[in-house]
C-alpha cells in the first residue's frame, strides 16, 4: 500500500527528464508556448481587421454619387 506503482515511476521519470534532460530544454518549451501565444493573438487581429475591411467596402458600395451613404436595408428596400 506505500510503495509506488509503475505509472507514477514514469511520470516521475518524465518529469525528471524534463527537467534535467538537457541544458535549456524548458527555456525553449516556454519560447515555443510564447511563440504560439503571440501568433494565436496576431491571426485575431487580422481577422478583426479582415471583418473592419469588409464592412468598409459594404460602406463604399452602397455610397451614392451625391455623397450620401444608403444603407444597405434602404438599398435592399428598393429592389
Amino acid at each position: 500500500m506505500g510503495g509506488l506503482s509503475i505509472w507514477h515511476w514514469l511520470i516521475v521519470g518524465a518529469v525528471l527528464l524534463l527537467v534535467f534532460g538537457g541544458r535549456g530544454k524548458i527555456s525553449d518549451m516556454m519560447g515555443d508556448v510564447a511563440k504560439g501565444i503571440k501568433a494565436f493573438k496576431k491571426g485575431m487581429a487580422d481577422e478583426e481587421t479582415d471583418a473592419a475591411k469588409s464592412g468598409a467596402a459594404m460602406k463604399s458600395i452602397d455610397q451614392q454619387p451625391g455623397g450620401e451613404v444608403k444603407s444597405r436595408a434602404e438599398s435592399e428596400s428598393k429592389v
